[in-house]
């Protein structure tokens, strides 16, 4: 049975706040999604932004076949303990040669860590739906990606993005907000597989992603009143309650990439199983 190392990317702080108000934590939103495919996968969280982050007593990174990197509401470039601790925790882990999965703050400290570097992104926020990812030609024959479209949507939120891979990574899709929405990047003796958007995501996380910066996403434009962000909010509930609403799915501009679990976590599945399996 694969045994996974999660490193949740959130700090106590932020999971309490969380936790206070309803909303899984980013290493608990991983777990749910690896689960439902693969039911018999044990996974171990590290809360690798703590000051007393440890493995359980008597493990070492030997024990684990992998490690998956949740998403953050960190910062990639900021020099805080939570930041660097992380980074140094994929760089050991990448000396063991097992294989590493990473959504959204994967992407950027993995770049980080071999190199690379993470900025605020130009574009501003891309929240919801990451639109038009498109992958390139190495992303087309990379196993990462089998039974993606060439073109497809994908659940997304950050204001970070990776600006300069390392010169080993390689760069397997990209779109308009976000010329680096995936890569391969080696770190240590391991590969890192991460995307900058979240295949690990349901529209349960989305809605409440909409619910939680929905001040914010009214102060940046995204909504111009109160009750747009709301109405967005609620097509989102209604679709939930019903995944076959193709009015509701077509006013959203949404369709299988977001609506079928298969499809949208594909990338969840592909790593699993090319590289535990």
């Amino acid at each position: 049975m694969p045994h996974l190392l999660l490193l949740e990317g959130n700090p106590r702080k932020v999971r309490v706040r969380a936790d206070s108000i309803g909303v899984r934590a980013a290493s608990q939103v991983y777990a749910e999604a690896i689960s439902a495919h693969f039911p018999d996968i044990e996974m171990t969280v590290l809360n690798g932004a703590d000051k007393d982050a440890a493995l359980p007593e008597g493990a070492s990174f030997d024990d684990f076949d992998g490690m998956v990197i949740s998403g953050s509401s960190l910062r990639a470039f900021d020099d805080t303990f939570a930041v660097r601790n992380q980074i140094e925790i994929l760089k050991k882990f990448g000396e063991t040669g097992k294989p590493v999965l990473g959504s959204c703050w994967g992407l950027q400290i993995a770049a980080i860590a071999a190199g690379g570097t993470v900025e605020a992104s130009p574009n501003g926020r891309e929240i919801g739906f990451a639109r038009k990812i498109l992958l390139t030609d190495a992303g087309r024959e990379h196993p990462y990606f089998r039974g993606k479209r060439h073109t497809f949507d994908a659940p997304c939120i950050h204001y970070d993005e990776v600006t300069k891979l390392p010169a080993n990574a390689t760069l397997l899709c990209t779109n308009r907000h976000s010329e680096i929405q995936g890569a391969v990047i080696p770190v240590g003796r391991s590969e890192v597989w991460a995307v900058q958007y979240h295949p690990e995501f349901d529209l349960e996380q989305l809605s409440m992603l909409f619910r939680l910066y929905k001040q914010d996403l009214l102060e940046q434009d995204f909504f111009h009143t109160e009750v747009a962000a709301d109405g967005y909010r609620a097509q989102i509930d209604a679709l939930i309650e019903n995944p076959s609403n193709k009015a509701i799915a077509w006013q959203l501009g949404i369709d299988e990439d977001i609506l079928d679990p298969h499809i949208r976590r594909a990338e969840i599945i592909n790593w699993v199983t090319h590289c535990l399996r």
